[in-house]
């Protein structure tokens, strides 16, 4: 096989994260193809786009016979082009046997005898998203202003997504609000590699259970436009919600990624109030919040049944954003320490136990491998929810050598998690049970929830201390 040639074969599986797998006979051995937003069972025509240390990428040219689980048509009419679902014409029960499948294929390759429960779904398949960032851009090159997500398999091109499915209409209200004002305006956006222009992203927080709303304009400091027009033209939208913010954050990064150098508000608040499981949470601009609010209350019940009885217990919620796992075990426990690296969300994390009437939550803000050392409290129970690329080898290490029975993780990437399971069983940690949690219906992302015991190693045998499972 050689790059730039086409082929055809069929897929036969799936990898993380949504990647079909065909599997082309060469000589002696077998190369398998990777390729995004494929599906078992799809036959294609695809050129083959890397070749390099046994690892082979591919880009579809043509669909020539549909997988059976293409069940449906798309709802959203962008899903043809727009990078962000890839699964929209597979039914939902489809969906969830792949993802399921996926996740348990990832962690069987590490851990042979542990119990797998299967996948939770969401509630709600589409207009779950209580936060999206859309990008401005052009949908081809020197073309008119867009606002959306990325195009399929593209860096650069836009698709203006004024229809999505994943959202609340208020959002695309929003959103063609926004596009209309800049586009009068002839202003332009920022250019990847050129580094100039003025528009970047727009960053939309609705909460689903009160409807409030904030909305973020990303611009470098190019210009020094006055927004209040902008501002009046939002607060006049009828929406289903109520715009209770409105900021002008400014980044002038080289990184195609959303962030604050400077942040003005220029009307109402940087927060929206949330209510999971009866707790009311304040989110900001950028605390990290599960992205799918109902999904989340079945996530955190599920993490609340896998960390049991905190009954005079001391737990460690480490990664904890605005404090939700925390303050979720909170109520019976002798005390919550929460860390999290993001200040203004150890802020909102501290408000919202406020708020909740909890005294026996304690939050501190920086760097896990960092602070850990100076926590003066020790753990009885500990919940993980890192960032995607899972734990720092370090900090997994001072996390280990605690010694607690039980370790609760929660993943957003289960190739992450089969990583640090593989650390923690080499060190005395058994995976006992595990399970997914559709969060990101239609795309190929998947949460998943893992419980670990404490161990006795001996020799070649290791027995669980309180379960009763030994293996050999």
């Amino acid at each position: 096989m050689k790059k730039g040639n086409e082929y055809e074969g069929t897929v036969s599986s799936v990898m993380f994260p949504g990647k079909g797998i065909i599997e082309y006979a060469e000589e002696d051995k077998i190369n398998k193809i990777a390729i995004k937003g494929a599906v078992p069972g799809q036959r294609l025509r695809f050129i083959l786009t890397k070749k390099r240390k046994g690892k082979c990428e591919g880009r579809v040219e043509e669909l020539i016979e549909k997988s059976p689980l293409e069940n449906r048509q798309a709802p959203c009419p962008h899903f043809e082009q727009c990078g962000g679902c890839v699964y929209q014409n597979l039914g939902y029960e489809n969906q969830l046997n792949l993802k399921s499948d996926m996740v348990k294929k990832i962690l069987d390759d590490v851990c042979s005898d542990y119990e797998f429960q299967g996948i939770i779904a969401s509630p709600e398949e589409f207009g779950y998203r209580n936060k999206m960032e859309f990008s401005f851009g052009d949908s081809y090159k020197d073309g008119p202003l867009a606002l959306g997500m990325h195009k399929k398999n593209s860096f650069y091109d836009i698709v203006t997504t004024d229809d999505c499915k994943i959202v609340n209409g208020d959002y695309l209200k929003v959103l063609k609000t926004v596009l209309e004002y800049f586009e009068e305006k002839n202003a332009t956006f920022f250019h990847k590699i050129r580094h100039t222009g003025y528009l970047r992203h727009l960053l939309v927080r609705r909460a689903v259970t009160t409807g409030e709303m904030t909305v973020n304009v990303v611009t470098t400091t190019e210009n020094d436009d006055n927004l209040s027009e902008l501002v009046n033209r939002l607060l006049e939208l009828e929406l289903e919600g109520k715009i209770c913010g409105i900021t002008h954050i400014y980044n002038d990064g080289a990184a195609d990624v959303v962030k604050s150098d400077r942040t003005e508000v220029l009307y109402g608040t940087e927060i929206v109030n949330e209510v999971i499981l009866g707790l009311r949470f304040k989110v900001s601009t950028f605390s990290f919040f599960q992205t799918n609010s109902r999904g989340a209350e079945r996530l955190y019940e599920k993490v609340r049944e896998y960390v049991g009885d905190t009954t005079n217990q001391k737990v460690f919620d480490l990664y904890s954003g605005t404090g939700t796992i925390a303050q979720i075990v909170a109520p019976v426990a002798d005390k919550v320490v929460g860390v999290e690296i993001v200040p203004e969300a150890v802020d909102a994390a501290k408000e919202n136990a406020k708020e909740n009437g909890l005294t026996n939550c304690e939050f501190i803000a920086g760097d896990v491998l960092k602070v850990i050392d100076d926590i003066k409290d020790k753990p009885d129970i500990i919940i993980l929810d890192p960032p995607r690329e899972g734990i720092h080898p370090k900090a997994l290490d001072k996390i280990i050598a605690y010694g607690v029975d039980k370790i609760v993780y929660i993943s957003c990437k289960p190739t992450s998690l089969a990583r640090d399971l593989k650390i923690m069983e080499e060190k005395g940690y058994k995976m006992i049970k595990a399970c997914a949690v559709d969060m990101f219906p239609q795309t190929a992302n998947v949460e998943t929830v893992a419980m670990f015991r404490k161990v006795n190693v001996c020799g070649n045998n290791t027995q669980n201390r309180e379960d009763g499972i030994e293996n050999v």
